[in-house]
This record gives structure tokens, sequence and C-alpha cells, in this order.
């Protein structure tokens, strides 16, 4: 009781301040696990669409590799060293955010524009290799959006535990000070008031008996 006393005026104004204080505590700790459990749906909801876009990203990659070793053994190594030297670079990576419950994320997307002309000489390579340069296109673009969830996912457990922090902080450490601040006063209110009352009737008794005795 002493922590809660500590500089506690026991005053009815200070009971007055004291219960709006604990009445936004309340409204502040509601409305902050609202958001908790808000943010708590997104989390698993975004934990489980990086499960798809992980699968989705390893089988494109393991498709594109199988046609690039198609191509290899086709063309040969050399080959494709030479090819790969005059491709435009056409990838643009695109880092934006979004506001999901008040917490920024980013939001990562792969552009690939589209080519001005043959990145290599059609006629002289095969259709494998431009399928598998296509589907490395692919592969890149989940990748990227692969990346971006991962990142709004980690963005969002940072957020879950500040979110925690502040909902425990409320109500373990200032409400209850708070209310027991308000018991403190009540207490001393009600003292004070017993006080008085056995104070008039002592003095209502003394004027009784002076008033018999005239």
């Amino acid at each position: 009781m002493s922590e809660v006393i500590l500089g506690i005026h026991p005053t009815r104004m200070e009971l007055l301040a004291l219960r709006k204080r604990r009445d936004i505590a309340e409204r502040g700790r509601d409305l902050l696990r609202e958001k908790l459990d808000a943010l708590m749906i997104e989390f698993f909801e975004s934990v489980r669409n990086i499960s798809a876009l992980r699968e989705r990203s390893h089988a494109l990659l393991e498709e594109a590799y199988a046609l690039f070793i198609e191509t290899q053994m086709i063309h040969g190594s050399a080959k494709l060293e030479q090819l790969s030297i005059g491709v435009e670079d056409r990838f643009d990576l695109e880092a934006e955010t979004r506001n999901v419950i008040g917490v920024t994320l980013p939001d990562m997307q792969l552009k690939v524009s589209p080519l001005k002309s043959a990145p290599y000489n059609l006629l002289a390579t095969s259709a494998r290799l431009d399928d598998a340069t296509m589907k490395m296109a692919e592969t890149l673009k989940a990748i990227a959006e692969l990346s971006s969830a991962e990142a709004a996912t980690r963005k969002l457990a940072e957020a879950i535990a500040s979110t925690k922090r502040r909902v425990n902080s409320l109500e373990c450490i200032i409400i209850p000070r708070v209310l027991g601040s308000i018991r403190y006063i009540q207490m001393h209110l009600e003292e004070r008031e017993r006080e008085d009352f056995f104070r008039l009737k002592r003095i209502k008794s003394r004027m009784e008996k002076q008033a018999r005795a005239a």
C-alpha cells in the first residue's frame, strides 16, 4: 500500500482524477486487446500464406533448374554463358508498404519489363532455352513475393510482441496501481467521514447537555 499512496493526496478531486485515469486505462487496454486479436489473425493468415508461397517457389525453382540442365546438355555451358552476356536487365524490384491495423508492412513485387527484342538468336537456340528463361522469370517473381510475405510476418510478430507488452503493462502495473490508489483514497475519505460523524455527534450531545442544564 505504501507504493500506492506515495505522492497521492487523499482528496475527492484526486479520487475523481484517478477514476478518469482508470477508465482511460481500461478503455486503452480493451482497444489494445482488440488490436492484438486482429494482429494474431493477420499473423496466422500470413504464416499460412508463406507456407503456400514457399512450396510454390521451391517447385518453380526445381522446374527452372531442370529446364536449364536440359538446355545446358543441348547447348553446352560455354554457349549458355555467351548467350547470357547480351541479355538486357529487365527485372525491377518495387518496394512499397501497406498499412494493416496500424502496422506498416513491406510489400515487394518484381516487375518484369517486356523485351524490346529477342534476348538471343532464336534460330540458333532451342525452345528449351525459351522455356527455361520464362520459368526462371516466373520463379523470381514467386521468390520476391515470398520474401515480401516473410518480411511482413516478421513485422507482424514484432507488433504482436509490442502490443502484448503494452497490454501486460496496463493489466499488471498501471491499472492495479490506480485501483489501489482509489481504494486508499476511498478508505481515507470513509475514515474521515466516520471521524466527522462522531465529532458532530459529540458536539450535539454536549450541546444537548448544556441546553438541559440551562
